[in-house]
Formats: structure tokens, C-alpha cells, sequence
């Protein structure tokens, strides 16, 4: 790994450590806000929403004035928003707080480029996979240090103010990073001309499918173990680090392959999740299952990481910039839909969940067959 890249990762080490710690546990902490599972499904999808609309721009924004403004901006905006949610006393305070933190996820573009650009001799892939592994290993720690804190104080605000205070570290060391050169854009390398390859508009839908159904169940299955089997804050911490060290193993053995052949075992594997967790009938079982969620931060590196292929070196943030926003298009409509499955039936979140992960799976199926006919067929 180059310089840059040890930085960024140590930085991110540290983020993870902080944001597993403290949203890990927001669904919780919004019911001792006074909000119902509804309620907080639609919360949480308007977060989504605020992720949504920043990462065009800001893939924009990283092809012309650069990628290290942005990066920087992002950290300080996540370190403000985790003060305020942390100050917060009410729901609406926390609420505002956590869309705040939503916009800085405009970071994931002008970041995945230039992890892209400094990557070296590694596939974009595995710099993707390769960074990310260590905010999950930062992220092994901090569900266990929340929970733990949790269960003392009665009160999951303290979580938040610790974890602002582990940001602004995470932010002295980003800081360190350089700056990257930058190109100059083609004419035709604008957003129209992307939307207007056929490839990469078919690539933007498999996208939205598979985030779309890995992410499903996801936002209120620690009110699930918490109603339905009595889990502690402490026993659900613990699951967050078993998931987070799923991370760090799918990322690093997935990373290795063929981005598009990791892509469909990654979302094989929260499949797998999702009958461990609404068919088990203990800690053993959502431990397995937990872990195996960590495909779904590997889904969202190698579904970016395929992008690289599709477009040039100039317009790679802007291109990364609207895959991040269909992805953030996926988790703003299953927040509020998780919540609804709830409130009918806890469990139905995760058939629903289960069945479109299987057709995702088909189709990444069916586009690797594609690839490999016409590999063959140039080969001949």
C-alpha cells in the first residue's frame, strides 16, 4: 500500500471504531427517542435520502477541484453531526443530527477515486476491498465498546459523544493525506454521456437490485432480536462485531476474485444471513449470521470496484458518483418498506429480503455467463 493509502486506511480504522460504537445502535436509541419501528423506517430512509442526493455532485466536484477537499470536508461534517447527536435530547435533535451525518456519505465517491487512482499495481477491486477491511476492523471493536457502555449508563447517548471524540482523531490523520492530479474531463464523459452507454445503464440497475435486497432486513433486525428474543444491548453489540469481522474476512477473501464473481457471493452470503437470523433460535446461530452480513459492505466495494471498466480515468468519480446514488436510492425506499414488513409481521423482512437477494444472485449469474460466451467467442 502506498502512503496515502496507510493513511486513509488508518483513518478510516479509526472512523469504524467510532461509528460502529454509536450507529450501530441508532435504530435502539430512536425507540428511547419515543419513535415506533415505523416510524423509525422512515427516519432512517430520509437519511437515506440526504445520502442520495449528494453523490453526483460531489463525484463532480472530485473530477474538477479534486478529491482531497471533499474527503476532508466529509470527515469534519460526520465529526459535527456526531456532536449534535450526541448533545441531542430529544428526537428531533437526534434526527437532525443524523441527516447531517447522511449528506457526509457524499464522501464515498471522491474516496473509492482516489483509492482508485492511488491503488499501484492492485486491481481496483482489491484497493476497494483493501481499505474498506479496515474500517471493519475498526469496526470489530466499537459494537462491543457500545454495547458495554450501554448497558452501564441505561443510555446509548454517552456512545455518541465517544465516538465524536474518536472522529476528531480520525480526522487529524486524514488530514495527512496528498493531493492527486487531475484530468482533464473528455467532452463527451459528462452525466448524459455516462446515462448513455447501454452498459452502464444496465450495470445501474443490477446495482439497485442487489443493494436494494441485501439491505432490506438490515435496518431493524437489532429490534428484532431485541422484541422477538430478548437480546441485551451488550449480546446485540457483540453481533455488530461478529458482522464487522465478516467484513474484514469477505472483503479480503472475495476481493481476491473476479469483481463481478465476488459481487454475486457476497450477496450469496447475506442470503445466508438472513435464514440464519429469522430461522435460528439462539447466539450461535445470529453470530453466523451476523458475520455473514459482512458481505453486504463487500456488495457495495465491488459493485463500485466494476465500474471502473466502464468508464475513463477522467469522469471516474462522477461515474462512481451515480452508482453511489443508486445504491443510496436503495437504502432510502427498504428503510421505510423494512419498517412496514415489521409492523405486519417482524420475520416478513426477511422472506421478502430473501427472495429478491435469490433473483439478484440470477441475474449476476446470467451476466457472468454473458461475460464468459463473450470472452470465448473474441478468444475464437
Amino acid at each position: 500500500m502506498s502512503r496515502d493509502l496507510i493513511f486513509l486506511a488508518t483513518a478510516l480504522g479509526a472512523w469504524g471504531l467510532g461509528e460502529s460504537m454509536s450507529l450501530y445502535f441508532q435504530s435502539l436509541y430512536l425507540v428511547q427517542l419515543g419513535a415506533d419501528p415505523l416510524r423509525i423506517g422512515f427516519i432512517l430512509g430520509a437519511a437515506s435520502i440526504a445520502m442520495t442526493i449528494v453523490h453526483i455532485p460531489a463525484g463532480y466536484l472530485a473530477d474538477r477541484i479534486g478529491r482531497r477537499p471533499l474527503i476532508w470536508a466529509s470527515w469534519g461534517l460526520g465529526t459535527t453531526a456526531t456532536v449534535i447527536m450526541g448533545l441531542a435530547r430529544s428526537l428531533e435533535v437526534f434526527t437532525a443530527g443524523l441527516l447531517l451525518y447522511g449528506v457526509t456519505m457524499f464522501v464515498m465517491a471522491p474516496m473509492n477515486s482516489y483509492v482508485t487512482a492511488a491503488r499501484g499495481s492492485l486491481s481496483a477491486g482489491r484497493a476497494i476491498t483493501l481499505v474498506s477491511a479496515f474500517f471493519s476492523l475498526g469496526a470489530v471493536i466499537g459494537p462491543l465498546l457500545g454495547g458495554a457502555i450501554a448497558d452501564r449508563s441505561g443510555n446509548l447517548r454517552l456512545t455518541f459523544q465517544i465516538a465524536a471524540c474518536i472522529f476528531f482523531i480520525s480526522t487529524l490523520i486524514i488530514l495527512c493525506i496528498r493531493s492527486q492530479p487531475r484530468e482533464a474531463p473528455h467532452p463527451a464523459e459528462n452525466l448524459r454521456g455516462l446515462l448513455a452507454r447501454s452498459p452502464y445503464r444496465s450495470y445501474l440497475v443490477i446495482v439497485f437490485l442487489a443493494v436494494f435486497a441485501t439491505y432490506l432486513a438490515q435496518p431493524l433486525s437489532n429490534n428484532f432480536l431485541q422484541e422477538v428474543h430478548g437480546l441485551t444491548f451488550s449480546q446485540i453489540g457483540r453481533l455488530g462485531s461478529f458482522t464487522a469481522l465478516g467484513v474484514v474476512v469477505l472483503n479480503l477473501c472475495l476481493g481476491h476474485l473476479e469483481a463481478r464473481r465476488g459481487f454475486v457471493l457476497a450477496q450469496a452470503s447475506v442470503g445466508a444471513f438472513t435464514l440464519l437470523v429469522s430461522r435460528g433460535a439462539g447466539l450461535p446461530w445470529f453470530s453466523a449470521g451476523y458475520f455473514l452480513l459482512g458481505g453486504f459492505r463487500t456488495v457495495r466495494a465491488l459493485a463500485t470496484a466494476q465500474t471502473r471498466d466502464l468508464v475513463g480515468q477522467s469522469r471516474m468519480g462522477l461515474a462512481y458518483g451515480v452508482v453511489e446514488t443508486v445504491s443510496a436510492l436503495a437504502l432510502m425506499l427498504a428503510s421505510p418498506l423494512a419498517g412496514l414488513l415489521f409492523k405486519q409481521d417482524p420475520s416478513l423482512m426477511y422472506t421478502v429480503s430473501l427472495g429478491l437477494i435469490l433473483v439478484s444472485i440470477l441475474t449476476g449469474l446470467l451476466r457472468i455467463q454473458a461475460a464468459d460466451i463473450k470472452i470465448r467467442k473474441e478468444a475464437t
